[in-house]
């Protein structure tokens, strides 16, 4: 079989647990279950799916897979398909993983991370003139933002290193913490000293 079901085949029960986990997972990185779902669904699939597929597919009513598939769509990890004498769009998921995984990541940054500097750093400006606030208050916010520039920096620096390249250093692994001589000094950890 070329495909995991066909149309009136209930799911392979591997495919099935694997579409519900990716729900919950979701659910645990603070996305839909539905738009996971849909994701896990269509990853799975060769070859691209309606909305009413989809629908069908998941026992979803039409307008939840419609929303899931905007959210989706936004984050680019899937993209619209077309059928040759078929008028209606289709949809297919991205499924290299590290694309996957980078357009995640740069979502997050986009919509979590670079607000939260913006703010943190309005923050610490208007802490600086204000009487009221404690220096303790003032040091750990001016640290988090710190910490938080570091980490956009670090994302940035590795974000334009070649696929081949950032795949070996993936692939060391252990190597790569023996190499920089990590040593466990519990005195330092956690305390951002060293950012």
């Amino acid at each position: 079989m070329t495909e995991i079901a066909e149309k009136n085949e209930p799911l392979p029960a591997a495919a099935e647990r694997f579409i519900l986990h990716w729900g919950e997972m979701g659910t645990q990185w603070g996305v839909n279950r539905s738009v996971s779902q849909i994701h896990a669904l269509l990853y799975l699939y060769e070859k691209p799916l309606t909305a009413e597929e989809i629908s069908e597919r998941l026992d979803m009513a039409r307008s939840n897979v419609s929303n899931s598939l905007k959210e989706l769509l936004s984050w680019s990890l899937i993209r619209r398909a077309h059928v040759m004498g078929d008028r209606r769009d289709y949809f297919e998921a991205e499924t290299d993983l590290w694309d996957m995984l980078t357009r995640i990541a740069a979502g997050r940054k986009a919509r979590e991370i670079d607000p939260t500097i913006d703010v943190l750093r309005s923050c610490v400006a208007d802490a600086k003139g204000d009487k009221h606030m404690s220096p303790a208050a003032e040091k750990r916010m001016a640290d988090m933002l710190k910490f938080l520039e570091t980490l956009d920096r670090w994302y940035g620096q590795v974000s334009r290193i070649p696929r081949p390249k950032l795949r070996a250093l993936v692939k060391m692994g252990g190597a790569i913490s023996r190499f920089v001589g990590t040593k466990s000094d519990s005195s330092k950890a956690g305390t951002g000293k060293d950012l």
